[in-house]
């Protein structure tokens, strides 16, 4: 549209299905590629993807010509489809439904890239829930624990 002009940052957060370690470390890369392939293609500007082999992290410039719902609906339905064509896990990939959403101004935007680039030293200190938790907190999100990205259930057979 012209003569509109605007400068949203978003960090979006979502996780594999049931939080399983499903995301090869030898292939994040690849995946992160095409993640932000994904993104470009949609109009919006990347700055960083990267995450753990549970969950994934992305800040970008966001152009606000589509909901960010659809806009994660379309990266986690086309990594899937990656994912599951390459026959990367056994059985089928899914992502868990739903995802963390977080704006910042321009001026927070290099911790949150370095940050995200720290994914793995991070996690050596902090859980991924205790992370999650600690986003909705900070920024003041109403949430139902229940409803908190589930877990993978240790079950005995």
């Amino acid at each position: 549209m012209a003569n509109t002009y605007t400068q949203i940052f978003i960090q979006v957060v979502f996780v594999v299905k049931a939080r399983q370690n499903l995301i090869p470390q030898e292939k994040k890369e690849e995946l992160f590629k095409y993640i932000a392939g994904i993104i470009k293609e949609k109009g919006h500007k990347l700055y960083i993807v990267n995450g753990m082999s549970d969950h994934v992290h992305i800040l970008l410039g966001y152009n606000p010509v589509e909901a960010l719902s659809d806009l994660v609906k379309e990266v986690k339905r086309c990594s899937s489809i990656y994912i599951n064509n390459n026959k990367w896990v056994k059985g089928k990939f899914e992502w868990q439904p739903g995802y963390g959403g977080f704006s910042y101004s321009k001026s927070q935007t290099n911790a949150v890239y370095k940050y995200i680039e720290n994914q793995e030293k991070h996690h050596k200190k902090k859980t991924f829930r205790e992370e999650y938790v600690e986003f909705l907190k900070k920024y003041e999100v109403d949430y139902d624990e229940r409803y908190i990205f589930e877990e993978v259930l240790n079950t005995l057979v």
